[in-house]
């Protein structure tokens, strides 16, 4: 800190010194103008950085700002404290604990220097003159423990010349000139000099010379061995700095294990019956969330804490391990599911904590941030289930850090740019306009940045506001929306079905230009699917900026870009970029990042929080990440659209089957939430087993047509019996599955999908195709067509003449080659919910095309759905509520 001459000739010997001897080193420098936290920061990185094996604070600290020594001292992490000034390190000598230990340098060289005089220290009487944390006390502890009878004096010492006179080995470092006279010392004995100072010297062109704290000249005539001043001790010190660093890389070597990671996995206590998911997620106490982060190889400085149990991560990791290589990728999709789910979140959690708290391999889950709205409303959490879960459950389910309420804000502000754009226009000249958006601010006029975009769009090549003509500046302030092709809505993170169709404008000051619109849910917005799909924050700006709000009256696509309101975006959403880091049951880390729907986006989480998880697991380890809904929605757009952005390739994947869903697709009863199993699904039925086995089958196929390994998971409920479970495992083999298997995680956590987790490591070692469906390059009607039939079975599809209208539009637009994200029921391969099993021969309709341009697809839409779900009659809030006392959750899921 600072810029002391002293200092900065210090450090360069030591500089020199590594350089000869091929240590790594480098200086880091701060101003003067530093404070205390600032140091404290750049600690706290060096000490979280497995490439420093050591490092020194060079003191003084020259700092305008008082800065507190000795907490600048301790803030060093024992283990790579080199200069050994840490209290820890301190009192690990003290005690005599020399080999777990660094020792101070100068000290340490003294002991050098005395043993390569061949004496015995052993028995000796040893003076030390200075008691100083650097030099005197420790000098005075390793004496000790070396076996010296030694005793410490210092300038208040009243008989110093009568103690001095009585040492065999004697280690000045008082800060005094020549104090210690060459009469005083004993014959033989060894003198350590360990003193600096300048003392007036007019034969030298500096005025000034170099003394000791012993007067050399008399002393050398009674001494056996004694250091000069200079070039005894000082080229010790350094010496000996680096060979604590040597050291103190042996010792990382010795504990290291190249890649892998050292966690803590917590213990579960399995209850029978199995409690509620809350009451196993309270009866868990999770890691603090900065010891989940430092486990898994992250800085202090690359993650906000936001309290103690999760934390955003910086996208700064991704350029530091740039070279590191990725590990497997896994991704956990599911048959056709009956409106109960089958479970792909709870295998998630299972199979990760399979493979890092038993299997001890480097694992990470990437899940979905799951709405409030289905919280409070029809399904409860998304947390996993049993004893596979993210905990604390009710942060994960509730606000989390955030993200979502920024979506929420972020997605409305383009709405309310919309209409305040349109409302403006229809009320305002051309020149008013123009003096609006264009003012005049301490007499200069000057476009801003997303201005000049805009006219550049235009080909309008100007700068100067006052040089564009009528014409040009007509062109610039009129959007001229046409208020029927308006696509973005207005969205909530509620559940309100009143708000699916709404009036808006009905106030006085509105002039009379009302219009119809409609509320979304907040996780349909394609500011969500954008968020999800960016490679960083200047990616989602730029996405940002090419979403489509509209079409002109001339039919040109109208841009968040063209509203001005890009830039204002991007800082409403630049906290989002960053995933949340939490914990499963077990202590294995989960990014949760990202929850767009599966059904009108692409059902994913991040790409980010994947990229930062596979560069943290290492060439050897495994982030599984789940695609929502079944292997013909979520999976296929994870293929077709996530993997295509992200360029990342999945080594395996692992498709969800229930023996309850098999019966539904063999001809069971509906299956509806809140309603007692029929009979069917509680007692063993092989025969609707084996038909439903066909909508499995089918789901295999899709996996296989992708050139990726499956795995199927049989995920086992109580009322499965042995022979359903061996039947499917059978099944899923026969279809070509690379293995199958039963698990149990659900009322055993991972040990229940141990065998899961080594069929995966099998699995990701099999030969691996990859490839895409489709060809983005081809037309929008063929794209769509593929998906149909070689996906969900259809022998064609069907254009109903929205939807032609759409392909046409979006065509001329340029949009045509966008990957498609196909919106359909997720309760059938079919469009037709009811439609169970694997259904062939039917057209598919496809009643309108969407576009999401930003986020970068196109989504046709088959059947109908609603982006605004509602409330049931006896919806899940009944059950929650707080305690006034301790402020716990109840009643949750």
């Amino acid at each position: 800190v600072g810029n002391r001459d002293d200092s900065n000739l210090y450090i360069q010997m030591k500089l020199k010194a590594a350089a000869e001897i091929g240590i790594s080193a480098n200086h880091i420098k701060l101003p003067n103008t530093a404070t205390e936290a600032d140091v404290l920061k750049c600690i706290a990185s060096l000490n979280a950085d497995p490439a420093v094996h050591g490092f020194i604070v060079q003191l003084p600290l020259d700092s305008d700002n008082p800065i507190n020594t000795e907490k600048i001292t301790n803030a060093v992490a024992p283990e790579k404290d080199v200069d050994g000034l840490s209290s820890i390190n301190a009192g690990k000598l003290s005690r005599g604990d020399l080999g777990d230990c660094f020792i101070p340098c100068t000290p340490k060289g003294c002991m050098e220097l005395i043993r390569q005089t061949g004496v015995q220290v052993a028995g000796k009487r040893a003076v030390v003159i200075g008691r100083s944390k650097i030099v005197g006390a420790p000098m005075h502890d390793l004496l000790l423990w070396n076996n010296a009878t030694v005793t410490t004096c210092h300038s208040k010492t009243s008989t110093l010349a009568e103690e001095v006179g009585k040492a065999d080995i004697l280690v000045v470092a008082a800060g005094r000139a020549e104090m210690v006279k060459g009469e005083w010392i004993k014959p033989g004995a060894i003198v350590i000099d360990c003193g600096i100072n300048h003392v007036p010297d007019s034969t030298k062109a500096s005025g000034k010379r170099v003394v000791g704290d012993v007067a050399y000249n008399s002393a050398k005539e009674k001494a056996s061995f004694i250091t000069p001043v200079p070039g005894g001790v000082g080229p010790m010190t350094v010496a000996m700095l680096m060979q604590s660093t040597v050291e103190s890389a042996q010792r990382f070597l010795e504990k290291f294990q190249p890649g892998k990671w050292t966690i803590q996995y917590n213990q579960l206590t399995l209850k029978v019956p199995v409690p509620s998911d809350i009451e196993i997620s309270k009866s868990c106490m999770p890691k603090p969330i900065e010891q989940v982060a430092k486990e898994v190889g992250l800085f202090p400085d690359e993650v906000e804490l936001y309290g103690q149990t999760k934390a955003k991560v910086q996208l700064s990791v991704l350029k530091r391990l740039q070279n590191q290589p990725d590990g497997k990728y896994v991704v956990v999709t599911g048959i056709t599911p009956t409106p109960l789910g089958e479970g792909k979140s709870t295998t998630t959690v299972g199979l990760v904590q399979a493979l890092g708290a038993h299997l001890h391999q480097n694992v990470f889950a990437c899940v979905r941030q799951p709405s409030q709205g289905p919280t409070f409303g029809i399904k409860g959490g998304a947390a996993g289930g049993g004893y596979c879960q993210v905990v604390p459950m009710e942060e994960f389910n509730l606000h989390l850090t955030g993200d979502i309420h920024a979506i929420t804000a972020a997605n409305n502000l383009v709405a309310a740019a919309i209409d305040a754009r349109m409302f403006h226009e229809l009320t305002q000249s051309d020149q008013a306009l123009y003096n609006r958006l264009v003012p005049s601010v301490s007499g200069v006029r000057k476009f801003s940045d997303i201005q000049i975009r805009r006219l550049q769009k235009l080909g309008i090549n100007k700068t100067d506001p006052m040089a564009l003509t009528k014409e040009e500046i007509n062109a610039f302030v009129r959007l001229d929306i046409d208020p029927g092709t308006i696509t973005w809505q207005r969205v909530l993170d509620t559940n309100d079905r009143f708000l699916r169709k709404i009036t808006i404008g009905q106030s006085a000051t509105e002039k009379g230009f009302s219009r119809t619109a409609q509320f979304d849910i907040t996780v349909s917005s394609e500011i969500m699917a954008v968020l999800a799909l960016a490679d960083g924050l200047d990616d989602m700006k730029k996405r940002f900026g090419r979403m489509v709000v509209a079409s002109s009256k001339k039919g040109q696509p109208v841009t968040a870009d063209d509203l001005g309101v890009t830039g204002a975006l991007a800082v409403l959403m630049k906290d989002t970029v960053k995933p949340n880091l939490m914990q499963t049951l077990e202590g294995t880390p989960v990014f949760v990042h990202a929850g767009p729907f599966a059904n009108i986006a692409h059902g994913n989480s991040s790409v980010l929080a994947d990229k930062i998880a596979l560069k943290l697991v290492g060439k050897d380890g495994f982030v599984v990440t789940e695609a929502g809904f079944g292997a013909d929605i979520g999976m296929e757009k994870f293929f077709n659209i996530k993997c295509r952005y992200s360029g990342l390739r999945p080594h395996v994947v692992v498709l969800v089957a229930t023996v309850r869903a098999l019966k539904m697709h063999g001809g069971g009863p509906a299956v509806t939430a809140g309603v007692p199993l029929p009979k069917e699904y509680t007692e063993e039925n092989l025969q609707l087993v084996a038909k439903g086995c066909s909508n499995l089958n089918k789901q295999i196929q899709n996996v296989r047509m992708f050139g990726v390994p499956v795995v199927v998971a049989v995920n086992a409920f109580k009322t499965d019996t042995k022979a359903e479970l061996a039947l499917v495992v059978q099944h899923a083999k026969e279809a070509g599955a690379f293995d199958a298997v039963e698990c149990s995680h659900w009322a055993e956590g991972g040990k229940g999908a141990l065998a899961l987790a080594r069929a995966v490591q099998r699995a990701s070692q099999a030969p691996n195709n990859f490839r895409f469906l489709y060809n983005v390059e081809l037309p929008i009607v063929d794209k769509i067509r593929l998906i149909a039939q070689q996906v969900y079975g259809a022998r064609d599809i069907e254009l109903l003449p929205e939807a032609q209208e759409k392909v046409a539009l979006y065509t001329k637009q340029g949009f045509g080659n966008l990957p498609i994200c196909m919106a359909k029921t997720h309760l059938s391969l079919s469009h037709d919910p009811e439609q169970k099993g694997a259904p062939t021969g039917f057209v598919l309709p496809i009643r309108d095309v969407r576009a999401s341009v930003g986020a970068g697809f196109l989504y046709p839409l088959v059947g109908t759905m609603s982006t605004m779900p509602g409330l049931p009659t006896r919806p899940c809030f009944y059950d929650i509520d707080l305690d006034p006392v301790s402020g716990e959750v109840n009643g949750l899921f």
